[in-house]
């Protein structure tokens, strides 16, 4: 069983900040891509922010210069420091994970349940 538990979410103010973190457990061989997904009410699921096994990020271009992804491998865990909020940036945010569970299996896709995001402007 793989699980990923996101934290960090809440209510703030445009113009601050949050960071959200999200820490995967359970049977891991390994973590390749890691990243954060957002959902606003009726509205599709995006992709927000990815960063890779070696620490190479890629941003929507909503995001970026606001927002800043990392990962600690050792902790299974990834980040995203959201500066600057605007209320755009409401939502319910998905922490995502490409996990392998043993050395050959396929990688697979491993969600969390979700935390909420909103800006209040």
């Amino acid at each position: 069983q793989v699980q990923l538990v996101e934290s960090g979410g809440g209510l703030v103010q445009a113009g601050g900040s949050l960071r959200l973190s999200c820490a995967a457990s359970g049977s891991i061989f390994s973590i390749n891509a890691m990243g954060w997904y957002r959902q606003a009410p009726g509205k599709q699921r995006e992709l927000v922010a990815t960063i890779n096994s070696g620490g190479r990020s890629i941003y929507a271009d909503s995001v970026k210069g606001r927002f800043t992804i990392s990962r600690d491998n050792a902790k299974n865990t990834v980040y995203l420091q959201m500066n600057s909020l605007k209320p755009e940036d409401t939502a319910v945010y998905y922490c995502n994970a490409a996990i392998r569970r043993a050395r050959e299996a396929y990688g697979e896709d491993y969600w969390g349940q979700g935390t909420q995001v909103t800006v209040s402007s």
